[in-house]
């Protein structure tokens, strides 16, 4: 991995990572600062894996062909799309399940940064 991806997935882990703990703090803007941190842990996760609008596009467009998907890895990315637009378009009367399922994705992501780039964010 090179330097400009490593920093930039550091870098998205770490906003995503303050981006939930300020939505933790202030729950009248829990909405969209959860949806922030999910977005910027699933643009970690990409940075590490390779060039982010490709592996962007690989996503959606399996997505929309809705065929079995056998790859693991590509089947946990559709995973964390699906996630991602099920937070955008849900009401939130639940923000503390919300905030726990987007905690629960920022680790996984920390854990793929950290295995891809050998460095904590």
């Amino acid at each position: 991995m090179n330097n400009y991806r490593k920093g930039w997935a550091l870098r998205y882990l770490r906003e995503a990572k303050a981006e939930l703990t300020a939505a933790q703090k202030t729950p009248y803007m829990a909405p969209g600062l959860v949806l922030e941190a999910i977005r910027k842990a699933q643009a970690a996760i990409y940075y590490s894996l390779g060039d982010p609008a490709f592996i962007e596009a690989i996503v959606r467009q399996t997505i929309h062909t809705k065929q079995l998907i056998e790859d693991p890895i590509l089947r946990f990315l559709v995973e964390i799309e699906r996630t991602v637009q099920q937070i955008a378009q849900t009401p939130r009367s639940n923000n503390e399940k919300v905030i726990e399922q987007v905690d629960d994705l920022i680790q996984l992501a920390s854990e793929i940064v950290e295995l891809f780039t050998g460095e904590s964010a």
